[in-house]
């Protein structure tokens, strides 16, 4: 029996029932869709806006990485004397604590010109009357003398001057050679031989070294210089002046350190770009890089070392630390793992640094933000280790303050760690991926008083690299490339040993070391020797007294 008109119609009204149903599925899902999208592009926008701001603060703002270790109304979570003692005791040791540097602490006193110019010699320069005025003018009788008193002081300047040294050896011969089988000459020697490289002296050398690498002047500034002087010096003169000598006799030198660095137990290690134009299968415009290895702070005399290297590839670090065998401190890098016997050791200013750029703008000072919780655990450490290491005098006890005070810091640090949970690809998550990959080391610093905290040291001597580098810009050829890091070693191992930069430059130029002398006679010519330190000092001395 056919289906009713009736039974039709509500048949095609359940069938657009289900067809709407469906339809308001499909909106539904286009809908929920389109929010995910915009959440996404909301947060890709938020994110975005981070990194400009972020960008602009690195391009723009300040470069200190000081922050406030407790913030302005807000109770230190972090004292370590509140574990140990009552709120009474705490209260009368702060009061205490405060009279006492109430009582001796004293506003730094400001440099006094005697300070700013001390080890410069002084002229006296008296003002005195002519003949006329030394006559009394009431009644003509010559005035007497009745003291002195100080006026001012200047510091004058006295420029550089060059001069020209021609050697001439003076012959003699025996008046009665008619007489001998063989005549006899003699001449004059100086008993100095001239083995460097080209027709200059050795503190000429040492000048071009110490402008370029210990001022940043690169040499076409330097050839202009030169000319204000009155002599013509060429850009590529003044180069191979300082490849040839630096290849001869700061080599030795150099490997020289290199050992004495292998037998250390603590080492840091630092890497940064370096444009060379002519590396043989490469473009011009290819990233090499210049790394620094340099002793960690064990107590011993620093040793400072640049490398030059064609990649970023921990290869090099492995090649160059072959035979070490202690702890190395270096950034986040994964190639330093190739090192095989180094155990590596965290730096604690990075973590900083991930953390200070995930802070939102503005937000310095807000507890509420995760990036400010972590700062302030960071902070405390830094500040406990700076106290640390101004009242213990012995690793030993560095060891057990650490162990005792900074390492519930840490374990705080973690626990509040990995209750994180940041938005994906937020600059806190960046940040919290960073410690993460690096948990395993950051507390390998307790387990001697002579491994490092932080990699400032590192980033302290590599920096002159970084600030020579934006105005020389590149290197022309990879072996200027070595030779530029063969002569920063060496200027920043004076630096380091507290010796002057250029006089020690000039003494190694003089005494000329080479490849056949035993270590002993390398030793003697180190910057940390004090015979060394004696000669540097009184050259100094000498050169301020002409």
């Amino acid at each position: 029996m056919a289906d009713s008109s009736k039974d039709l119609q509500l048949r095609e009204l359940k069938d657009m029932i289900t067809d709407l149903k469906q339809m308001i599925k499909t909106l539904q899902a286009t809908v929920d869709a389109a929010n995910k999208r915009e959440e996404a592009l909301i947060q890709e926008r938020d994110n975005l806006k981070d990194e400009i701001a972020l960008l602009r603060k690195k391009l723009f703002g300040s470069s200190s990485e000081k922050f406030p270790v407790d913030f302005p109304g807000q109770l230190n979570l972090f004292n370590e004397a509140e574990m140990e003692q009552d709120l009474a005791a705490i209260e009368a040791e702060k009061l205490s604590d405060s009279l006492a540097e109430s009582a001796t602490k004293k506003r730094k006193a400001r440099t006094t010109d005697a300070d700013r110019f001390k080890g410069i010699p002084i002229t006296r320069r008296y003002l005195d009357l002519s003949d006329e005025e030394k006559v009394c003018p009431l009644c003509n009788t010559p005035l007497k003398k009745i003291g002195e008193e100080f006026v001012r002081r200047e510091l004058v300047f006295i420029p550089a001057k060059l001069r020209v040294i021609e050697f001439y050896s003076i012959n003699y011969a025996c008046p009665n050679n008619s007489e001998h089988a063989l005549p006899v000459i003699r001449k004059g020697k100086d008993g100095k031989p001239h083995m460097l490289y080209g027709m200059v002296s050795a503190n000429t050398v040492a000048w071009v070294m110490y402008q370029k690498f210990c001022n940043s002047m690169p040499y076409f500034r330097q050839e202009k210089d030169w000319k204000q002087y009155g002599v013509s010096i060429t850009r590529a003169t003044m180069a191979n002046w300082v490849i040839r000598n630096s290849q001869a006799f700061f080599l030795p030198m150099y490997e020289y350190f290199h050992r004495k660095l292998l037998e250390r137990k603590f080492a840091m290690a630092d890497e940064t770009p370096l444009q060379v134009l002519q590396e043989p299968g490469r473009r011009a415009q290819t990233k090499s890089y210049m790394w620094l290895f340099r002793s960690g702070e064990d107590g011993e005399a620093p040793v400072i070392i640049f490398k030059y290297s064609e990649t970023r590839a921990g290869d090099t670090a492995v090649e160059f630390l072959q035979g070490f065998r202690g702890y190395l401190m270096c950034d986040g890098y994964s190639g330093y793992n190739k090192v095989p016997d180094a155990k590596r050791t965290a730096c604690w200013a990075h973590i900083r640094r991930y953390l200070t750029d995930a802070i939102p703008k503005g937000k310095e000072l807000d507890y509420s933000q995760p990036s400010v919780q972590g700062i302030m655990y960071i902070n405390q450490l830094f500040h406990m280790e700076e106290v640390i290491k101004a009242k213990q005098t012995s690793f030993d006890a560095i060891k057990k303050a650490r162990l005792e005070k900074e390492k519930p810091i840490v374990e705080g640090f973690l626990s509040w760690l990995d209750k994180q949970n940041p938005v994906r690809g937020s600059r806190m998550d960046k940040a919290v991926t960073y410690i993460q990959n690096r948990r395993s080391y950051l507390a390998t610093y307790f387990e001697d008083g002579r491994c490092s905290f932080s990699n400032n040291l590192s980033e302290n001597a590599i920096r002159p690299f970084t600030v020579g580098r934006k105005n020389w810009l590149f290197c022309d050829t990879p072996n200027g490339a070595q030779v530029s890091a063969i002569v920063y070693t060496m200027v920043e191992m004076a630096k380091a040993n507290g010796v002057n930069v250029y006089h020690y430059l000039t003494y190694l130029l003089e005494h000329q070391p080479n490849d056949k002398m035993s270590d002993e006679e390398l030793e003697a010519l180190a910057p940390w020797n004090e015979s060394v330190k004696a000669e540097i000092a009184q050259r100094a001395d000498d050169a301020n007294q002409q």
